[in-house]
């Protein structure tokens, strides 16, 4: 096989316009030559790729995972209380607690009656 003499440019236009077709580098070889030739990287309004591709039935699955997440999450998050300065007093935020945990209430109950 013969060597190629010669030089040529590649700009970053080029080299960002390359890497957004190319789907078989890893993340960590795109961004060496992101950081090599100065290419941005590509739009953050633009979408995230499917991680099911063409395949509909992975898509539905994940939908499926993904809105089973975003409910735990919004149950997780509204189920936090809000600490503020006109919150309740510090006892009655205990009573709620500990009427909210039977386990806990047993275990205190058994402890008390033992001293």
């Amino acid at each position: 096989m013969e060597r190629k003499v010669g030089s040529s440019t590649v700009t970053a236009k080029e080299v960002k316009a390359a890497l957004e077709k190319t789907r078989t580098l890893s993340a960590e070889e795109e961004k060496v030559l992101r950081m090599r030739h100065g290419a941005g990287a590509s739009s953050t309004r633009a979408p995230l790729p499917r991680a099911a591709g063409d395949n509909q039935e992975l898509g539905d699955e994940l939908l499926l995972i993904e809105m089973q997440l975003m409910k735990a999450m919004r149950a997780r998050a509204g189920a936090k209380p809000v600490a503020t300065a006109s919150s309740k007093p510090v006892a009655a935020t205990r009573a709620r607690d500990a009427a909210a945990n039977p386990t806990k209430d047993k275990i205190v109950r058994a402890l008390r009656k033992k001293k």
